[in-house]
C-alpha cells in the first residue's frame, strides 16, 4: 500500500519562502508522474504542479515562475520549493501523482499571512 508523508508547511510572511517535501513508500515511485496538489479552506483541491519520470514540468498559472518542483528517484522523493509566497498560497498542500491516483496523506498547512 502507498503511503504518502508531506512536511515542511508553516506560517510565512507574505513574499517568504518555504520548501516541501514529500516522501513516498510502497510503490514504484520513478515510473509516476507526480504532482503536488492543495486544497484552500472552501475549495475544491487543485493541481499546482506536476513532474514526470524524466522530469518535464508543468505548473499553474497561479504559480507560475514562483514555485519550482523536483524530485530525486533515488530518494523516493519530491520537493516543492515556494517563493514569493502570497496570502492566497494558503492552503493545505499534498504530494500524489499528478492525477490523484494513490490515497491522500495528511497533507502540510501552509499559511502566509502578516
Amino acid at each position: 500500500q502507498v503511503q504518502l508523508k508531506e512536511s515542511g508547511g508553516g506560517l510565512v510572511q507574505p513574499g517568504g519562502s518555504l520548501r516541501l517535501s514529500c516522501v513516498v513508500s510502497g510503490s514504484i515511485f520513478s515510473i509516476y508522474t507526480m504532482g503536488w496538489h492543495r486544497q484552500a479552506p472552501g475549495k475544491q483541491r487543485e493541481l499546482v504542479a506536476g513532474i514526470t519520470s524524466g522530469g518535464n514540468i508543468n505548473y499553474s498559472d497561479s504559480v507560475k515562475g514562483r514555485f519550482t518542483i523536483s524530485r530525486d528517484n533515488a530518494k523516493n522523493m519530491v520537493y516543492l520549493q515556494m517563493n514569493r509566497l502570497k496570502p492566497e498560497d494558503t492552503a493545505v498542500y499534498y504530494c500524489n501523482t499528478q492525477a490523484g491516483n494513490w490515497a491522500w496523506g495528511q497533507g502540510t498547512q501552509v499559511t502566509v499571512s502578516s
